[in-house]
């Protein structure tokens, strides 16, 4: 198998996996520098970094930074210590680089205003891949969104089309509560990375309220970002995209800041009076 290629459908398929690179050997080993072996989220593996202990011990490891999304460097001494002596190791050091394989994030962003379009730049100049959504072809279409790889003109359409996962990010930035309310609706019975939604505290909880009251479970709007975009003060639309883009950026490099807020979940009935 090349798993270079194999990488390369991972990616296109939305999947992920962690790639162990032999990177640095000193000594006599039983493989070679660039050696390398694939680890696929069910734990299966492809190509080989060695055999072994210290196969093993990589895998583990592989499975660590599939978790964390974030890349480790292995060391092994494999002359100090007889425990990685299984009749494969005549002795020496080994390095071996292990790093994520993962795809590209997709931002969709449901709403085609000012806020989404200034969005759309900086989060694909970040690496988001841009797909948008929006009813008026006037504010869905290529010349507002040169960027987009998708574009979509019905609410309805795009639903039924995208299926969205754990490199899929969702912005909420419809022209009105009713259209962010449907958005809601059908986000949070997906898989999706990151939901946000724009709006005020006061707005955000009447739309959690309304769409409870149509039987969606509370515990689905835990995990949405609303109010959206982390505090930095902003005011304009290209300043409230790059808060976003922000917040965006750290749920995908698992960040403290990358939270929902939880603040909406405190005494959510005085809240809702009092505003």
């Amino acid at each position: 198998m090349d798993l270079f290629e194999e990488i390369v459908r991972l990616r296109k398929e939305g999947k992920r996996a962690a790639l162990a690179t032999i990177v640095h050997t000193n000594g006599s080993i039983p493989s070679f520098e660039s050696s390398r072996m694939l680890v696929y989220e069910d734990g299966s593996i492809a190509g080989t970094v060695g055999g072994g202990c210290v196969e093993a011990e990589v895998w583990a490891a592989a499975k660590e930074v599939l978790r964390t999304e974030a890349p480790r460097k292995l060391t092994f001494h494999l002359n100090h210590d007889a425990s990685y002596d299984n009749g494969l190791i005549c002795g020496g050091t080994l390095e071996i680089f292990v790093e994520p394989i993962l795809p590209q994030p997709v931002l969709y962003l449901f709403g085609g205003g000012h806020i989404a379009m200034a969005l759309a730049r900086v989060a694909h100049a970040a690496g988001f891949a841009i797909g948008v959504v929006d009813d008026r072809e006037t504010f869905a279409n290529p010349e507002r969104f040169p960027m987009a790889q998708q574009i979509y003109t019905s609410f309805e359409e795009a639903f039924a089309a995208l299926r969205p996962n754990a490199s899929t990010y969702l912005v909420i930035v419809t022209r009105g509560h009713k259209d962010d309310m449907r958005v809601l609706r059908w986000a949070v019975g997906t898989e999706a990375r990151y939901i946000g939604m724009i709006g005020s505290k006061r707005k955000v909880l009447s739309v959690y309220k309304a769409l409870e009251a149509e039987g969606i479970p509370a515990e689905r709007f835990r995990r949405v970002h609303a109010p959206i975009g982390l505090e930095i003060g902003a005011l304009t639309p290209e300043e409230i995209a790059i808060s976003i883009a922000a917040e965006l950026i750290a749920v995908r490099r698992n960040a403290a800041a990358a939270l929902p807020h939880k603040s909406l979940w405190v005494d959510r009935a005085a809240t809702v009076g009092t505003e």
